[in-house]
């Protein structure tokens, strides 16, 4: 599997080695190294941070320990179809665990938001998820004052389930929200 793709986006999942080409070269070599006009991101400081710690503690590792699996384990680049450009990024917290659950993240640049690339994107990564027999439900978290995201997770069938703080690198309450197979229609 190369990518996912509906009519004008495509997801694609980046390698290790990709992703050690962004930490050590930076994005526009990533970007380069995929044949995509150069696109900086604008996001909040929170998704920054997030990121930053995701690729160095998470994404990088992760990949290379499950090298056939990585899909699972990292960033897949959002791509805006008709401007050849990446315009945010998505994706999962691993392999279904034992309760057959995992984590879908996302975040997509500022000049592209209100145009429906997030819920498009979400829709995208969460039916190719489900295709596993082993993911019952997909868990997904946002910021509580983040009400477009929310309105993204509703929009493909998430429910609210709770509350909590995270820290990133400082303290921040989230909304947690499930989505379950059957639920995700």
């Amino acid at each position: 599997m190369n990518s996912l793709k509906s009519s004008r986006l495509t997801l694609i999942p980046l390698t290790h080695e990709m992703l050690c080409i962004w930490q050590n070269q930076g994005r526009f070599e990533l970007e380069k190294n995929l044949a995509l006009f150069p696109n900086t991101w604008e996001v909040e400081k929170f998704y920054q941070d997030e990121t930053k710690q995701a690729l160095r503690d998470f994404w990088i590792p992760q990949t290379k320990k499950y090298r056939q699996d990585f899909f699972w384990y990292t960033n897949w680049e959002i791509i805006l179809t008709e401007k050849s450009c990446s315009v945010g990024g998505i994706g999962l917290s691993g392999l279904p665990n034992n309760e057959g659950e995992t984590e879908i993240g996302y975040f997509v640049d500022q000049k592209f938001r209100e145009n429906g690339i997030a819920t498009e994107a979400v829709h995208l990564l969460k039916k190719w998820a489900f295709l596993d027999p082993d993911l019952i439900r997909l868990k997904a978290e946002t910021p509580e004052n983040n009400i477009a995201s929310q309105r993204i997770l509703l929009k493909n069938n998430f429910t609210k389930t709770g509350e909590k703080t995270i820290f990133i690198p400082e303290a921040i309450k989230v909304l947690t929200w499930n989505c379950t197979k059957s639920e995700s229609a």
